[in-house]
Parts: structure tokens; sequence; C-alpha cells
């Protein structure tokens, strides 16, 4: 193989352009495609950038026509020649730099390749393993750099509009001390001191409010973050949020600031302009009318309400669950009288998958008569009375279910969305973003038999509810908020507690005691003590901003190396067993070395 000594990259493959037509330049890249006809050898060169035609001739240059006869994709090379306009008739209007092409005088192979396990192309149908063992061939893909180079604007527009307003980016440690309150924490063993373990953070949130009561004001910081959980399309065991904190705040001055700064990203890295201000929502209102914390508002499709109308029905299947404090609650589906029975009876087996046990369906045709498959239970009034409550017009269909508030919330708030996904209701190039406000403090845990945080238990809950916290902890709400982008969570936050006295009462709500308090999260406490100002912060998901500004259907997309679904590097086969002699090291014993004791 050949190297580039005195040859130096003059100019990348996508910038060729009529500036330099008629001049020499100096191209490096990997072969994409080779076409031989005979005298004339014409090659796409690929970076980046883009990609390039190049000619090569024994009438321009023997030794570079031979060269490029023995050339095959994804070979690299470096190639002198002049910039000259292409004949009308071969011009790609489909390519940037198809009304040029560079005439080669000298060629240089710098590489040979094997044959790729798949073609270096958008939209390639490959299994998703093989892509990811071979990322460094998939992130060639034009689609997975333009996904990279868009999260790089991305971020880059969070640095400058913080820095605009003030903000300093500040690092906190990846070694840190465990404090598992929510999913698992990666733990890492120290070698210098036997039996005891770092974790990786779940995020800076201590840190970040030890740095207000440092008075930096205003921090941010693009952070790695660990959870040791399972895995969905938008999760995965290391992410990447953007981190923020600001002390002496109100809610609202942290709302304002944030949606300006996403339509100041959206408007730099996706020339999209985003109106502002966001809509708010209460969490108890998305929950009652869209059975979700993070309700997709591209679309309409509200929950209507009809538990007491059908409290006294004689059908029992109402009856039953308003009797033991269920709910029946329904959506209009505008236009969709004509819905195939097949289809209908397929919604059963739909709302299964999460949890319901049925569905109840009216449909109101065109001419005002009504057909169900639960008119004789209920009644003609009883029917009439639910479609005047549904706000139902002629042409329109009604689907109900009924259940317990949780599972309602679940199936019926699938159910919107896949009867909007069948109906196409859903513009793919909408931006509906929203405020969720007012979160529950604290939810209960089965698994645990107790209360916990919903958020974290740093946050500071409303002024009117703290007089609950030990009675009803229930009715306590948190001054918590998190923005919502087509029905996808982005960033979430709150204003924090900064008085050790209302903290210690918090933790004792979820069941923390004082010692439990002290060993966790002592030191943070030892900082209040020192004066800590009022203070409050968001952090957004790097990931799944970037993957929605993608139009992604997943993170991996917009990772540069991800994680499988299970947690492992098909590239790197990591996790993966280490030496026998580094756990020694380590003072860590496996079950196989106790075993074989």
């Amino acid at each position: 193989m050949e190297t580039m000594a005195g040859l130096h990259r003059t100019l990348m493959c996508g910038e060729v352009t009529e500036a330099q037509n008629g001049n020499e330049v100096v191209l490096c890249g990997w072969v994409e495609r080779r076409r031989d006809h005979g005298g004339l050898i014409f090659v796409d060169l690929r970076d980046r950038t883009g990609v390039v035609q190049l000619v090569a001739s024994p009438d321009y240059d023997e030794e570079s026509f031979h060269k490029a006869e023995g050339i095959r994709n994804e070979y690299v090379i470096c190639v002198r020649g002049t910039v000259r306009e292409r004949d009308a008739q071969t011009v790609n209007e489909n390519m940037p730099t198809g009304k040029w092409e560079v005439v080669v005088y000298e060629m240089r192979v710098l590489n040979a390749a094997k044959t790729p396990p798949f073609y270096i192309e958008d939209n390639v149908d490959v299994d998703e393993n093989i892509r990811l063992k071979y990322r460094y061939l998939d992130l060639r893909r034009p689609e997975m750099q333009k996904n990279l180079r868009l999260r790089h604007q991305v971020a880059k527009a969070m640095r400058d509009y913080l820095d605009e307003h003030g903000f300093w980016e500040i690092e906190t440690p990846m070694l840190t001390k465990s404090t598992p309150e929510g999913a698992r924490d990666y733990l890492v063993p120290s070698r210098v001191n036997p039996g005891k373990f770092y974790a990786l953070p779940q995020s800076p949130q201590i840190f970040k409010q030890i740095l207000m009561v440092s008075g930096m004001d205003k921090y941010f910081q693009i952070v790695r973050c660990f959870r040791d959980e399972d895995l969905r399309a938008d999760r995965q065991p290391e992410f990447t949020q953007l981190d923020i904190e600001m002390s002496f705040i109100e809610r609202d001055d942290i709302l304002k600031l944030m949606e300006n700064m996403v339509a100041f990203i959206f408007e730099r890295a996706l020339g999209k302009k985003i109106p502002t201000p966001f809509p708010r929502i209460s969490y108890d209102d998305a929950m009652n009318l869209y059975g979700s914390d993070k309700p997709d508002l591209r679309f309409e499709m509200p929950f209507f309400n009809v538990t007491d109308i059908v409290a006294k029905t004689d059908f029992k299947v109402f009856r039953s669950v308003v009797e033991a404090g269920g709910e029946v609650k329904g959506i209009v589906v505008k236009g969709y009288f004509d819905i195939p029975r097949r289809e209908l009876d397929g919604l059963v087996d739909y709302v299964g998958r999460y949890g319901g046990k049925g569905v109840a369906w009216i449909v109101v045709n065109p001419d005002g008569s009504v057909k169900s498959q639960i008119a004789k239970f209920l009644g003609e009034e009883m029917v009439q009375s639910i479609i005047a409550h549904s706000e139902a017009q002629p042409g329109d269909l009604i689907l109900m279910v009924a259940d317990k508030a949780k599972v309602v919330a679940q199936a019926l708030g699938e159910l919107r969305l896949e009867m909007a996904r069948r109906r196409n209701l859903i513009d793919p190039d909408e931006l509906a973003f929203t405020w969720v406000l007012d979160f529950p403090m604290f939810e209960y845990s089965e698994e645990e038999k107790r209360y916990v945080a919903m958020h974290h238990p740093f946050t500071m809950p409303r002024d009117e509810d703290i007089e609950f916290l030990a009675s009803n902890p229930e009715r306590v709400k948190a001054k918590a908020y998190d923005l919502v982008l087509n029905g996808i969570e982005v960033g979430g936050g709150s204003l924090r507690i900064y008085q050790e006295e209302l903290q210690q009462k918090i933790f004792a709500a979820i069941g923390i005691s004082q010692e439990e308090a002290q060993q966790k999260f002592g030191f943070l406490m030892e900082a209040f003590e020192f004066g800590a100002p009022p203070h409050g912060g968001i952090a957004f998901g790097l990931d799944r901003l970037v993957m929605l500004m993608a139009n992604r259907q997943s993170i991996r997309d917009v990772i540069a190396f991800p994680k499988t679904q299970s947690a492992i590097d098909p590239m790197t086969q990591a996790p993966s067993e280490v030496a026998p002699k580094q756990l020694r090291e380590l003072s860590i014993r496996t079950e196989d070395d106790l075993v074989k004791k």
C-alpha cells in the first residue's frame, strides 16, 4: 500500500463546486462505486461531506488508470486531479456535486478493503445486530453521518445558548458514591480500598445541588449517565443528558428559559421555527384526558368519563367495575362509523396487551341510527346519554374501556394512539411540545411496600401540600415539570429542597431513617447547613431529543456506539470476562470461584 507523502488534501469530496472549476485539487476518501467503460473508469469517491465523481483514463495518466482498474468498493484512496464540468447529458441532478467531476492525474491506493457484509448506502435492509457488529461500516452510511452531524450541532447549540445566558459548564465526578434510589447503580470496585465500591452516576443530581451551595449560580454539563435497568428503544445503559441547575429562581423562570433554548436549538440545527410559549397541562389533567403523563398532542381524541352515568346500569360488566372503585372511560374516533367488524373484534386483543379485558363500542351512523354490541344491555336511554356525554356526532365511533383506573389509563391511552395511527391523524412533521406540571410527589411501590419519590427525594413539594407529608402523602404534589414532545419525555426537572428540616421530612415520608439518610446523603445535608440558596433545574435527554429531531425510531440511530437491548456491544463483545489476576487485584471472587473451593 502507498502513503500520502507529498500529497495534502485540499478539499473534501462534497465541497467540489463551480469555484474549483479548472483548478487542481487533492481528494481523499473511500471508493463508493467503480464503473469500467473500457478506456474510461469512473469512480465515486466518498467522505463524510458527500460524493464526487472521478474520471481515470490512460490519456490523462496511464499509471492512475491501471490503479483504478484494480480498486474495489471501500478501498481508501487519495487522488490529485483537475475539476471540470460534466457533459450536459451526464449531469447527476440527485447529487450536490453532480455537475462536476475530477480528472485524475495521480492516484494512490492507501488501503485495500474486504467486501463489506452489507451495502454502504441509506435504507439498507440488514439485521441491526449486524449493523452494530460492523458499526464502523454502518457509520459510513450517509444517513448515519447525517444523524451524528445533527447531534454535534444540537450539542453546540446547547452550549452556545447557555453560554450566552450566563451558565458555566462544570464537570462532576464519574466515580462517586452509590445512593440507589430508583434504577440500579453500575458499581466499580476500588483496588486501593478493598471491599469498597464507587458507583457510576445515574445523574449529577447531588453534585449540581452542591454547586448551587457553592455559589456557582448557573451550571450546565453535557454529561454521560449510567443506569442498570431494562432497555427499550429509547433507553441505553449509558446515555447523555444536558444537565442544568440555577439558583434564586422560580418555576416559570426555568420553563421560559428552557423553551426558548429548545426553540433556539431547533432553528439553529434544523432551520425550524418553534412557537413559544409551550402549552402547559397538569399531571392530573394529562392522566384524566389522555391516560399518560407524556401525552401526544399532535391530534385530539381526549378521554370522556361516563363512570357516574353507568353506575346504576343493569350491564354487569360496567356496574361491577364501578362498584369495585374502577372507571368507565372512552374516546371518540371521528368519522370511523364504517370500521370493519373484524377490526372491532381485534381491538379486544389489542387492549389485552395493556391489561384491558375488553372494548365496548357504539357506532353512530351518518343517519343518526346507532349500533352497538352492548346496546341491549344498556338500553336506548343510557346509550343516548353516553353519546351525548361523549359529544360524538353522526358518523363517529365510540370506544370504551372499563377497569381499574390504572388499567383504563394504560389500555385506553394506547388504544387512542393506535386509532390515531390507523386513521392517519399523526403528522410526522408536526412538533407538539407541552409542559406537564404538578406531578405527584410520591408513588406507592408494591415491590417495596412503601412510598417512593416519583422523581427523586430532593424535589420540592408545593407549599400548600407540605402539611400532608405525614398524614396523606398521596395528596402531595411536587414542583416538578416534564417537557414532552410528540408523546415522548425529552426533559424533566423540579425546584429543589434547600432546607434540611424539609428534606428530613421527605426522607421520613419515603421510609428513609435519619441514619440511612446520613449514610447515603450526609454530605449533602452537611452542605445545606452552610447556607443553601433556593434552586432548581432540569435535565434533557440528548439522545432522545436528537432521535426525534432526526425523525428516527430508536436512539441507537443517533449514538455512535450503542448497546443492544441486552446491554451488549456486538462490536467489542462487551461486557466480557476479565483475567483472574484482575479480579484478585480488586479483591473479588466470583460464584464459580466459591463453588470450586
